[in-house]
């Protein structure tokens, strides 16, 4: 009998993966049923296994006494019985008596037998359970053993787990024993039947333990998924962002030549995946969202409501929405925002509040030039040639644009330009008097005449003896002059 129960307790233990200390109070648990089944309790039962835990006994246990007192109680003998047993006894004593197992009816083993095996399965469901349950939100690779109602059954080892059709990508077929890749979505240990492990293709952590497989970066967090929103079978969008300033995070995830995304897109048969830099700034990240399109502005409409529109041009239109709107709904789902696309056009045409139009519009509308903003009759600084480009700059600092803006300055206002010298004033008086004559209108046909410096061309008056500019002396005289 040793050879044969420490054989069944090897098996269980290493085929079932049971430990030991739960075998051995399983087969205590069978024998103390059988007692109990025979003699109608199980109080006074006493079991005890060997030091090689290979070989058991079932007795009984009694307390001896005098014959005159004994009653046929199960926890008693009689002292006259247990000198039989053991001429050593003595009244009072306590006598554990073997019981041959053998002895039990064929009803008392069978039910024994049925405790057992019940037994035997709660204890292995709840080992297995508490194995499997550390491996929930975990990856898993099992074997494929067969399909029923479209879901399939694969080999995990000591259980068997379960892919439901519902989490399995349209684009995947398997074979019998192909290895499968999986990620554990739930571990469940029903009062009744088999542990259930459910495991899932689908599911979006699916794909960051596959980033995690393939990226070292994303293992050791110096890249963060901030978040993966998916249509298996078909797209999958994966926002990242770096922890160093040194490193790239959609770079990395790609890797040299795309290798490393193009391991995982293999392993999720040849599914398409964008992946793209995560940026606190909604308009940044639903323009990095719509990838691969070239968003040319993004407007926000309601930030309460977190609507916007995405601006495209013409040609980037159907990129940006993406077959069957797959494109803009995933990024939807990315940024948790309702993202509207539209070209230049269909943008200008819709019906927007008076402020979010105008707003708008200066967005499409390009900024004039310094040359739009003035007449074309009015030349400007800059057309001179001899007027150096700094000197043009330092004016239109100062909003002076055209000539007539300079000419019209006063002194008072010249000198407030505190970083134009006055030889620099000087020399534009110069280059003007040379390039531009500048005609005064005279209002009623009457006005009073203006003089201007021989030198500089600074404005004077009859009552001045010295230029108030370049200070060279001044003097007026009459002219008469003959009309012939």
């Amino acid at each position: 009998m040793s050879n044969e129960l420490g054989e069944a307790i090897r098996s269980l233990v290493n085929e079932r993966g049971i430990s030991e200390d739960l075998v051995l109070d399983t087969i205590k648990g069978f024998l103390l049923a059988a007692y109990k089944r025979k003699f109608g309790t199980a109080d006074n039962a006493v079991v005890q296994f060997n030091e090689a835990n290979d070989d058991v006994q079932l007795f009984a246990k009694k307390m001896i006494v005098e014959d005159d007192d004994f009653d046929g109680a199960f926890d008693e003998i009689s002292y006259s019985e247990a000198l039989e047993l053991h001429e050593e006894c003595e009244v009072g004593d306590e006598l554990l008596i073997p019981i041959d197992p053998k002895t039990f009816d064929r009803i008392s083993v069978q039910s024994a037998k049925q405790k057992a095996r019940q037994d035997l399965k709660d204890i292995q469901k709840d080992t297995l359970y508490s194995e499997f349950r550390t491996k929930e939100n975990e990856m898993i690779i099992g074997y494929y053993q067969r399909e029923q109602n479209g879901d399939i059954y694969i080999d995990l080892g000591k259980v068997e787990g379960i892919l439901p059709k519902r989490f399995q990508s349209p684009r995947e077929a398997y074979r019998k024993n192909d290895k499968i890749k999986c990620f554990v979505y739930q571990v469940i240990k029903p009062e009744k039947g088999q542990l259930q492990v459910i495991l899932s293709r689908t599911h979006p952590e699916f794909v960051k333990k596959l980033f995690e497989l393939e990226i070292p970066e994303i293992y050791d967090h110096s890249i963060e998924i901030y978040k993966i929103v998916r249509e298996p079978g078909f797209r999958t969008k994966v926002a990242v962002y770096s922890r160093r300033d040194d490193l790239d995070p959609v770079g990395a995830c790609v890797g040299l030549k795309g290798i490393r995304i193009q391991t995982i897109m293999r392993e999720m048969e040849g599914e398409r995946i964008d992946v793209l830099r995560y940026d606190p700034n909604p308009i940044e990240f639903i323009r990095n969202a719509l990838a691969p399109a070239e968003v040319k502005r993004v407007v926000v409409l309601d930030e309460n409501k977190r609507t916007a529109v995405a601006v495209v041009e013409e040609s980037q239109l159907s990129l940006a929405i993406g077959k069957q709107g797959l494109n803009v709904r995933l990024a939807n789902k990315l940024v948790d925002w309702v993202i509207d696309v539209k070209t230049v056009d269909q943008f200008k045409d819709m019906d927007l509040g008076s402020m979010t139009k105008e707003r708008v519009e200066s967005l499409f509308t390009p900024e004039p030039t310094i040359e739009q903003e003035f007449e074309e009759d009015e030349m400007l600084l800059g057309q001179i040639p001899e007027l150096s480009q700094e000197l043009v700059a330092k004016f239109n600092f100062h909003d002076v644009y055209t000539v007539e803006e300079f000419v019209n300055l006063s002194k008072e206002e010249l000198d407030l330009f505190s970083d134009i010298t006055a030889d620099e004033i000087s020399s534009v008086h110069d280059i003007l008097s040379e390039y531009v004559d500048i005609v005064e209108e005279e209002p009623d046909g009457e006005a009073d005449t203006e003089f201007q410096c021989p030198e500089c061309g600074h404005p004077i008056s009859p009552d001045m003896t010295v230029c108030p500019n370049c200070h060279v002396g001044l003097s007026f005289e009459e002219v008469e002059i003959d009309e012939e």
